[in-house]
């Protein structure tokens, strides 16, 4: 695995991206520009809407946890907030000549497949100075039709920060209008408080079981609604040609 990441016009180490993530944190004119220049773009081209989003505290340290099915799904949860939202990615974004950009815009890096002591350290800074994080519980993207089992990694963040823990369901990602998602829409539900747990692996679990639920009920309720509707279009469409086959007799 590499370890050294372009920056501006130089190359830095894997520890010196940790460094600027933790001390500087997003870059508020680059990070407003690329937000609102985004959210004008996805909601002509995407048609998106997001809800629940008075659930997520407006300040003070928060972990959100949404499902993940897209390299877009970061991009739709930082839009819709008003205060900045900072992400894990995965170190291959981060080995190229945008790594400055994914650093200022709230990105750091993280290596999968393994305990990454110096990504943990990042949120937890991040947790420590009252910003926002948001994690994927399922841990990768998930390709296939439903959600992933959630980590707990991101509920023991929460619980060692004291933040509340925020579920966040995206759909739509799944879907293409190339290159980008088409009819996105993202729910944030009732925060879960981890107030009393401790930063063990029940006290994770007993946190994160209350949050995921939500995100799985949303997202369940939200793909029958889609197959309802396309079962209705079909119907239609098959009384139309009914209707038209027995007035052509």
């Amino acid at each position: 695995m590499r370890d050294r990441f372009a920056y501006g016009a130089r190359v830095t180490t894997n520890e010196e991206a940790h460094r600027i993530a933790r001390e500087k944190g997003v870059s508020g004119p680059l990070y407003l520009f690329v937000k609102y220049t985004a959210a004008l773009i996805f909601r002509i081209v995407c048609g998106f809407t997001a809800s629940g989003r008075e659930n997520v505290p407006k300040k003070g340290p928060v972990v959100i946890v949404p499902n993940h099915k897209s390299f877009w799904d970061p991009f739709f949860v930082a839009i819709v907030l008003r205060r900045p939202v900072h992400f894990m990615g995965k170190a291959e974004h981060f080995d190229g000549p945008m790594a400055a950009t994914f650093l200022r815009l709230g990105a750091f890096p993280v290596r999968r497949g393994e305990s990454d002591a110096d990504a943990l350290a990042t949120a937890r800074a991040i947790l420590a100075r009252g910003d926002a994080l948001a994690l994927f519980p399922e841990g990768t993207r998930v390709r296939d039709e439903g959600l992933g089992t959630p980590k707990r990694g991101a509920a023991r963040l929460a619980i060692e920060a004291g933040a509340p823990l925020v579920p966040a369901t995206i759909t739509g990602t799944e879907k293409r209008r190339w290159p980008l998602p088409r009819k996105v829409r993202i729910v944030f539900g009732t925060p879960v408080s981890v107030e009393g747990l401790e930063a063990t692996p029940e006290g994770a679990a007993a946190a994160i079981g209350e949050a995921w639920p939500q995100v799985t009920e949303e997202y369940a309720r939200w793909q029958n609604r889609a197959g309802v509707v396309a079962a209705g279009a079909a119907a239609i469409g098959l009384g139309a040609w009914f209707l038209k086959k027995r007035h052509g007799r």
